[in-house]
């Protein structure tokens, strides 16, 4: 059995966490759930209480860690396996915690709740985290209007978490099709690692019924 087992489901953000396994080589064992029932099984919610995935488990000499939540999945396994060159050096570390926080937090919330028809009145603006989706999409945009990457001119693995929220969002219409999203996307889909993990996935989707929950 390898060392890092990943908990997931083909049709989820379970392929944030792949992409980024497959950057680091590392070999790892999978465990399919299925939304209705074994993500939802005791055995899996002593894993992620939330009923969730991704997440992984890497056994250490030190004992089993846990690991939920797919930004946090990106940065531990960048910082856990350092040969892959996928963390941030001193210079670049402001950029790549600011964007992958960014990401998981005000971009994540300002896409969800504006697919959902959710739009927040002036008031509202002052109290969100990301004010309005205007402001926090325009704020990204901004960044790789002038920028290649979430560091600069270096793939990480903030780019794992902040590409693959630019990248679906262009699949599915929930971000706009600008020149800056759309060339930083297809900058990450010509990596070898991307197209591996995406091929595994689609592999597996027929095998799994839609997400329900």
């Amino acid at each position: 059995m390898a060392d890092l087992i990943f908990y997931t489901n083909p049709m989820s953000r379970g392929q944030i966490a792949r992409w980024m396994l497959e950057e680091i080589g590392e070999p790892y064992d999978q465990l399919i759930l299925d939304y209705g029932t074994t993500m939802k099984g005791e055995e899996y919610l002593a894993i992620n209480p939330m009923g969730k995935v991704p997440a992984i488990r890497h056994s250490t000499p030190s004992g089993d860690k846990i690991v939920t939540e797919a930004a946090a999945i990106c940065a531990y396994l960048a910082e856990t396996f350092p040969n892959a060159g996928l963390a941030p050096t001193a210079d670049e570390r402001a950029d790549y915690y600011r964007w992958l926080f960014f990401a998981a937090g005000p971009m994540e919330s300002a896409i969800s709740n504006n697919h959902m028809k959710w739009i927040p009145s002036d008031e509202q603006k002052r109290t969100l985290g990301y004010g309005s989706f205007d402001d926090a999409i325009g704020a990204i945009e901004q960044w790789f209007t002038t920028h290649d990457y979430v560091c600069g001119d270096r793939f990480t693995a903030a780019d794992v978490y902040v590409g693959s929220a630019v990248d679906w969002g262009l699949a599915f219409g929930t971000v706009p099709g600008c020149d800056a999203f759309t060339d930083y996307a297809e900058r990450l889909r010509e990596r070898d690692a991307y197209k591996k993990a995406k091929a595994i996935d689609q592999e597996l989707m027929p095998q799994e019924q839609p997400a329900t929950s």
